[in-house]
């Protein structure tokens, strides 16, 4: 665990709702908050993949976050991705953060061009860094090159802490690949906060030193993950079937069409293209699947309508 940030337990890769606009709605975003913290969730995190991040403006992002922060959300329970393509509009983004008081920034490497190598990824985090001047906030090391397909190695976290120790607090790993997280947890773990993204890895990553999870899964499911987290094994294979079920199609308007079944608020339905709203159809047999995987035991709530069912 990193001296630089206290961060610890369950972090919810938190969804961005939206208005029937398509513009972030940030009183919904304030409510499922406060739901998430009523459920057993530590903190949430703000324009990760899970939450559309880079389908967003820096503007968009910016607001967000104040609209947060007026709603009453402390500062001290939300850390924030600011991965942009640009390293200027990621700059901007983690010196807001920064400035608002956020526990944590979750910093991306440019996506764009890949095949930078080490060079290209430290080159461009180290900027980053350098860039915040005096602000002071934790920052994590994102890794998703499934999605980003950019890869932040071992060699390359080694290089960065030791050229900002005093920046560097951990990583935020979402490769969901168990050959890169063991590595990097028994290099890493005494020194650094290591969340893992992956739900599944969370009981593994534990026990090797990792301070937690940041992931997605929490939306639709914090009690679980809450449980599992604090030392529920035996729900294990239901946390292995939710995510068979969720990753079975494009992860996040899955995840927003079970939000919307729970709370019949069909909003929650809505995606920033180039993501896809799913079929209403489709998300009610999803929703029926994962409720008994959700809540062991649980009958499927009443579901959202489309106009004129």
């Amino acid at each position: 665990m990193s001296p630089l940030s206290p961060l610890r337990g369950l972090f919810t890769a938190i969804l961005t709702p939206l208005t029937d606009a398509g513009a972030i709605d940030v009183a919904l975003l304030a409510q499922h908050t406060r739901w998430l913290f009523q459920s057993g969730c530590d903190g949430i995190t703000l324009f990760g993949t899970t939450g559309e991040g880079p389908s967003f403006s820096v503007a968009e992002r910016r607001a967000a976050l104040d609209g947060l922060l007026a709603a009453g959300i402390p500062r001290e329970r939300i850390t924030v991705g600011t991965g942009c393509a640009s390293i200027v509009d990621t700059i901007e983004l983690t010196c807001h953060a920064a400035e608002r008081g956020c526990a944590g920034a979750l910093v991306l490497p440019p996506f764009f061009f890949k095949d930078t190598g080490d060079d290209g990824v430290v080159a461009s985090l180290a900027s980053i860094m350098e860039e915040l001047g005096d602000r002071r906030i934790p920052i994590f090391l994102y890794n998703i090159p499934s999605i980003s397909a950019v890869n932040i190695s071992l060699a390359a976290i080694e290089r960065l802490v030791r050229r900002f120790p005093d920046r560097v607090a951990g990583v935020k790993d979402s490769t969901a690949d168990w050959s890169y997280t063991e590595p990097l947890l028994r290099r890493f773990g005494s020194t650094l906060s290591i969340f893992v993204g992956a739900e599944n890895h969370l009981t593994a990553a534990l026990k090797l030193g990792g301070v937690g999870t940041i992931c997605g899964c929490a939306n639709i499911a914090p009690e679980l993950m809450r449980r599992l987290h604090d030392g529920d094994s035996a729900l294990q294979p239901n946390v292995e079937a939710m995510l068979e079920t969720v990753l079975s199609h494009s992860f996040v308007p899955v995840m927003k069409a079970v939000r919307a079944r729970q709370t019949g608020d069909k909003r929650w339905l809505k995606v920033r293209p180039p993501l896809v709203q799913l079929e209403f159809a489709l998300a009610d047999s999803l929703y029926s699947t994962l409720a008994t995987r959700i809540e062991p035991g649980a009958a499927p709530r009443a579901g959202v309508r489309a106009a004129g069912e």
